[in-house]
């Protein structure tokens, strides 16, 4: 039985070792190029690091002077325990029942072939070059479903990564030192911690939420300490919060200023990302309050009733969410552009950053017939 083309193309896409921290980019892009120049597509690329491109594909539309869609879609892939893995994971082995496992299979080069192919049926341009693209509306990805039921994006939690400094007397470690740098920490985890049952507790008392509509903190990383018998001097927390754009961000904010002054004198914390993805600094109220990025979702707005009647057209169900984690979107959002997450993949377990990650070739298919159905309704969108 011969396999379809968009099958091929997708696995041969997820040959193409794209792993983190070394992704092949040059390859990705000489693949992608190559897909583009079979379709037809004006391609070009951008090189933004040495190595590190972005891959531009454009169809001009009957209108050009009219804004235009993006179709986005990330081409590096997680980090793969080899050993864990019942296939290489760069070879898309597909099984007898058409399950391709492969790291990208969900998250996300199967979007990107997606987009292609719905294209290739449909047929038989922050930088200058970004902002010469004209962009009114981008599509993005979303997260497979382990029901029948597909989720669609509106907005995404804000990721607060958080580094905190905890300074403490040092010592040797046979005596009761007090003000050390340990007993700072405790607090300060014992904070963070309250914070998180808080936020826990709410959506385990609203079957309405989900972890979209809640707050999340975790301590991450701990580094501190010389040798055992010494007290250190300081110790490093590191605290990953992902903020839902439902909540006020300036009472948050005022949140972890309160756990630094609870932990002890001269604790101090920076942001290593926050709002403003290119902000590495601590970032103000002002900031803060103009960075609930939500894209519109009821159906006054057209790109939202362009992608409500395409999926009751292909008889879908869907509910519409917060994302949980972070997408590129939100550098899309940050310039005024409307954005939603959709990826059309269900009845699949999400393995995006887990060992065998795999999807089917029907699903897969499913999809690029969903896509070519929304993507035309867009474009039609006045």
């Amino acid at each position: 039985m011969s396999e379809d083309i968009g099958v091929t193309r997708f696995r041969e896409y997820l040959q193409v070792n794209t792993e983190q921290p070394k992704p092949d980019y040059v390859a990705c892009r000489d693949f992608l190029f190559k897909y583009a120049d079979e379709l037809g597509i004006e391609r070009r690329s951008i090189e933004t690091a040495p190595g590190t491109f972005f891959v531009i594909m454009t169809i001009p539309g009957s209108r050009p002077e009219l804004q235009s869609i993006m179709l986005y879609s990330h081409t590096d892939v997680v980090p793969t325990f080899r050993e864990f893995w019942t296939h290489d994971p760069y070879s898309a082995f597909k099984d007898e029942q058409g399950n391709i496992f492969a790291r990208g299979a969900q998250d996300m080069k199967c979007v990107g072939v997606q987009y292609m192919e719905a294209l290739r049926n449909w047929f038989a341009k922050v930088t200058e070059e970004f902002k010469k693209l004209n962009i009114d509306f981008a599509l993005d990805e979303g997260i497979a479903c382990d029901d029948d039921v597909y989720k669609v994006f509106y907005a995404e939690r804000i990721p607060w990564w958080v580094k905190v400094t905890l300074p403490g007397n040092p010592g040797h470690g046979s005596k009761f030192i007090e003000q050390t740098a340990v007993e700072k920490l405790h607090k300060l985890i014992a904070s963070v911690d309250e914070f998180r049952n808080e936020q826990k507790a709410l959506l385990a008392g609203n079957p309405e939420l989900t972890v979209g509509d809640v707050t999340t903190s975790n301590v991450t990383i701990i580094n501190g300490g010389v040798q055992v018998n010494v007290v250190p001097e300081k110790f490093e927390a590191y605290i990953d919060i992902r903020v839902t754009p439902l909540q006020d961000l300036d009472v948050i904010r005022a949140r972890v200023d309160q756990w630094a002054k609870d932990a002890g004198e001269g604790v101090t914390y920076e942001f290593m990302q926050s709002t403003n993805p290119a902000d590495k600094s601590t970032v103000d109220s002002k900031t803060f309050s103009n960075c609930k990025l939500i894209s519109p979702s009821t159906r006054e707005d057209p790109f939202w009733a362009a992608i409500d009647d395409g999926l009751k057209k292909e008889g879908c169900k869907y509910k519409k969410e917060i994302f949980i984690g972070a997408t590129d979107s939100r550098f899309v959002r940050a310039q005024g552009i409307r954005a939603i997450g959709f990826s059309p993949i269900i009845n699949t377990p999400s393995l995006l950053h887990d060992h065998n990650e795999f999807l089917n070739e029907k699903t897969f298919l499913r999809g690029v017939q969903i896509y070519e159905t929304l993507i035309n309704n867009l474009a039609n969108v006045n």
